[in-house]
């Protein structure tokens, strides 16, 4: 009798976790459909409850104002239990010149970035790693005992007119700058090292997204990271160069394809300057012409229009910008990662004959659906190379306001 009353015990608690489970499950999904914050166009604030309709949400009849002319709308699930606060917000419907052609890229870190240490065989014979748990891959060293340092170049020069005394380096880490000291070693050629491996530039190429009217542009869709430490790089300057195709790696399952291009790093080549290195993409002011870039004027979409669905990919991967067939086939409006908030796959059987869908090179293809700017490609799927995530065009367009 004790063994069926604890097994029914047991039953009825993994019961109880399962509808937990359901719960918790059904509640994020909710949340990732419904934005926490929209904006929509002026004098069609009354569309609103429209764009957000859905079976389980109500929505509260007063609003608060939360100022410059936005408004919290709460909701709530089954018409009882509270949900979120939808911030809205009033805006000018605007338009962008979107792209899809190639660019070469070329940044200059802040300072010069560490990638890791190493050991050193000194002249006595000995190895040695002065730089161990002392300075952290990451870091960005901004001067060198006290005088100001700007490339690796310089940081080469520094160090070759010491005697072996110790040195001060200052790095900037987490945002912080702060004072380290290193004793340097003389290795088997008499030369004086750190024990540190640097690097001062990365260049590439991506997809050029859009130009606004003011000459602003947003490229790629997310942000450019060191390939040895996986951190955004804080950068010093950079451009945008003209580039050119020269080969397609084509994609697979398990091995994502890239773009091949040639970037000739001459002056009367740049069309832009990189001022912004963020998460969401690059940032600059367009300098370039328009006449190789194939820009063609379209209205943004917002957010809350985008439907799962058919829709279409601007990219370069055989010389011109062509528009290929695609479909957005999930829809997240809160991903933690706001460069991974739609998915798209591509349709077109020329573009998967090509390039087998999403290639590396091809982050910041815009997005194109019912005829209006969607977003961005920015990443693929290792194991399914003909789907990738994107992002909001509107998230773009925020970055490049800032």
């Amino acid at each position: 009798m004790d063994k069926r009353r604890k097994y029914r015990r047991f039953l009825l608690w993994c019961l109880c976790l399962d509808i937990l489970a359901m719960c918790w499950v059904g509640y994020r999904w909710m949340d990732r459909k419904i934005p926490d914050e929209i904006r929509v166009s002026k004098g069609r604030e009354d569309e609103v409850r429209d764009l957000l309709e859905h079976p389980l949400l109500t929505f509260e009849e007063a609003v608060a104002v939360s100022g410059e002319g936005s408004y919290l709308l709460p909701c709530r699930l089954l018409g009882f239990i509270p949900f979120k606060e939808i911030k809205v917000t009033p805006a000018d419907s605007s338009s962008v010149f979107v792209s899809g052609k190639t660019v070469g890229i070329y940044m200059e870190t802040e300072g010069v970035l560490i990638i890791d240490t190493g050991e050193i065989l000194s002249e006595e014979g000995e190895t040695r790693e002065p730089a161990k748990n002392i300075v952290k891959p990451g870091d960005y060293i901004v001067a060198f005992n006290q005088q100001k340092i700007s490339n690796k170049k310089e940081l080469i020069h520094d160090l070759s007119l010491i005697d072996g005394e110790d040195v001060t380096l200052d790095v900037i880490r987490d945002g912080e700058t702060i004072p380290v000291s290193l004793s340097p070693v003389k290795d088997i050629k008499g030369e004086y090292k750190l024990g540190i491996w640097v690097r001062d530039n990365t260049q590439g190429i991506g997809t050029l997204t859009f130009v606004d009217s003011r000459g602003n542009y947003g490229a790629l869709g997310h942000g450019i990271s060191d390939v040895d430490t996986g951190d955004l790089l804080s950068i010093r300057e950079g451009a945008l160069y003209q580039a050119e195709i020269l080969g397609i790696q084509k994609g697979s399952s398990g091995s994502p394809g890239e773009l091949s291009g040639l970037i000739r790093y001459e002056p009367q080549r740049i069309i832009g300057n990189i001022q912004s290195n963020s998460k969401n993409g690059i940032y600059g002011r367009f300098s370039g012409g328009t006449e190789d870039l194939s820009l063609r004027k379209m209205e943004v979409a917002y957010k809350q229009e985008l439907q799962t669905g058919p829709a279409s990919v601007l990219c370069c991967v055989d010389g011109e910008v062509k528009e290929y067939a695609a479909e957005i086939t999930r829809i997240d409006m809160n991903h933690e990662d706001t460069n991974k908030s739609f998915v798209i796959k591509v349709t077109d059987p020329e573009l998967l004959e090509l390039t087998g869908g999403i290639v590396q090179g091809m982050s910041g293809s815009p997005v194109i659906q019912n005829g209006k700017f969607a977003g961005a490609v920015t990443h693929v799927f290792v194991q399914d190379s003909t789907s990738g995530y994107g992002i909001f065009a509107e998230t773009m367009i925020e970055n490049s306001e800032k």
